[in-house]
C-alpha cells in the first residue's frame, strides 16, 4: 500500500480521538485525526520560578526569551529532541494537547509522538511518561524519519529504497526506508540551533560582539547559505561590544555567514554520505535512481539542496511543507486500521509491508 494524497483525503472524514504530535526542539506541530494540522507553536514555556506558575506557552513565551526578570524563566524544555526538564515539558505538552482538542468533548486522546531514531530507552520512557502525565490515554512512538518519509509520500511499505533527510532545530535524521522499516538510519544531534550558535561564536571571536539567538537566526534566514550564491547579500547583527560594553552593530556578508556555519553543515553532509556508504548495494542503487528528499526547517537553508547534489551526486527534492511534513506523516499513520501504532517495543518495524 502507498501512503499519499488519497489517504490524506480520507483522513478528513471525522475526529476519532487521536492526535499525532511532532514535539520538536524548535516547534511543536499537532495533527488531529480527521482535521489535519491544527497547531503549530514554538516549543517554549515561561514559568515563574517562585510560584511554579505557567505564564505563557508557545509564541507568547518565545517572545519572552532573554527578556524576563530573574524570577521568570522562558525556556525550551527539549534539547536535541529529548527532555531536559520533565515537569516543564509535561506542562507545555498538556497546554498544546488541550489547545489542539479545543472545545471537543474528548478527555484523554490517543497520541502518536514523533521521536529521534537515536533516542535511548530511558529518553523514550521519559517522553512517553510526560505525554501520559499531560493527559494522553495511550502513547505510541514513531521515529521522525519514518514519519517524514510517510509525510513526503515516499513508498515506505514497498520493497524499494527511499531516502529522507529531516533537519530540525535540534536533530538531523537521515534514513533509507524499505518494506516498512528504517533499513539504514543515523540520528545526528545537530540542527538549526547549532547553525545559530555557530553564528554567535563567529561574531564573538571574529568581531568581539555578543549577540543573541534571535539575531543570529534572523541573519541565517535572511542571507545564510550552504553553497555559494550568484549575488552575496549583506545583513546586520546588533549586540554588545565585548571590549568596552557599548552597543554596536556590524554587517556580515553571506559568505561570512556560510563560513560561520560550515562545520555544522559539513556534519550534516557527512551523515548523509555515511548513511549511503552503509546501505546495501540494492538499496543504494534505488536511492541513486530516486534521489533523496529534504524535510524539516533546515531544508529551507539556501543552497543546501545544491550542496547535497554536489557531494552525493543524487537528485535532491525539498517537500512543499517541510515544517509540517513529519506531523502529517505521523497523522497519516493513524488512518489505517490494520497499521498498528508504532511503539518502543518495535523500534525498527514501524509499518507492515504491502498486502
Amino acid at each position: 500500500m502507498r501512503y499519499g494524497p488519497d489517504l490524506f483525503s480520507r483522513a478528513l472524514g471525522g475526529f476519532g480521538g487521536s492526535l499525532a504530535v511532532d514535539l520538536g526542539t524548535a516547534n511543536t506541530v499537532v495533527f488531529v485525526r480527521g482535521e489535519g494540522i491544527v497547531l503549530f507553536e514554538p516549543s517554549v514555556i515561561a514559568v515563574n520560578d517562585q510560584t511554579d506558575e505557567v505564564l505563557a506557552v508557545g509564541e507568547q513565551a518565545r517572545e519572552m526569551i532573554g527578556r524576563t526578570p530573574a524570577s521568570i524563566r522562558a525556556t525550551r524544555p527539549l534539547r536535541h529532541g529529548v527532555i531536559t526538564d520533565f515537569d516543564v515539558t509535561e506542562q507545555m505538552l498538556r497546554h498544546f494537547i488541550r489547545k489542539a482538542i479545543g472545545a471537543r468533548r474528548l478527555r484523554r486522546p490517543r497520541v502518536v509522538l514523533c521521536v529521534p531514531s537515536g533516542m535511548t530507552g530511558i529518553e523514550r520512557d521519559a517522553i512517553e511518561q510526560a505525554s501520559r502525565a499531560a493527559g494522553a490515554a495511550s502513547v505510541s512512538l514513531i521515529e521522525e524519519a519514518m514519519a517524514a518519509a510517510i509525510g513526503a509520500d515516499l513508498p515506505v511499505a514497498e520493497p524499494v529504497g527511499s531516502m529522507v533527510v529531516d533537519i530540525g532545530g535540534g536533530t538531523t535524521e537521515v534514513a533509507i526506508t524499505s518494506l516498512g522499516a528504517l533499513a539504514v538510519a543515523e540520528s545526528l544531534r545537530v540542527g538549526g540551533y547549532e547553525m545559530d550558535e555557530a553564528i554567535i561564536r563567529y561574531a564573538k571571536h571574529r568581531h568581539r560582539l555578543l549577540v543573541g539567538g534571535d539575531g543570529a537566526e534572523a541573519l541565517k534566514l535572511a542571507i545564510g547559505s550552504a553553497w555559494p550564491v550568484a549575488e552575496e547579500e549583506e545583513g546586520e547583527l546588533r549586540g554588545r561590544d565585548l571590549s568596552n560594553g557599548n552597543l554596536r552593530r556590524i554587517r556580515l556578508t553571506g559568505a561570512e555567514v556560510r563560513e560561520a556555519m560550515a562545520t555544522t553543515v559539513d556534519r550534516i553532509v557527512e551523515a548523509v554520505r555515511g548513511t549511503l556508504e552503509r546501505a546495501p548495494a540494492e538499496l543504494a542503487a534505488d536511492v541513486m535512481q530516486r534521489g533523496l528528499v529534504l524535510v524539516g526547517g533546515g531544508a529551507l537553508l539556501q543552497g543546501l539542496d545544491e550542496r547535497l547534489r554536489h557531494e552525493t551526486g543524487l537528485a535532491v527534492t525539498t517537500v512543499d511543507s517541510p515544517l509540517t511534513c513529519v506531523a502529517i506523516g505521523a497523522g497519516l499513520s493513524l488512518e489505517e486500521a490494520h497499521v498498528p501504532a508504532p511503539s518502543r517495543r518495535r523500534r525498527r518495524r514501524l509499518l507492515p509491508p504491502s498486502r
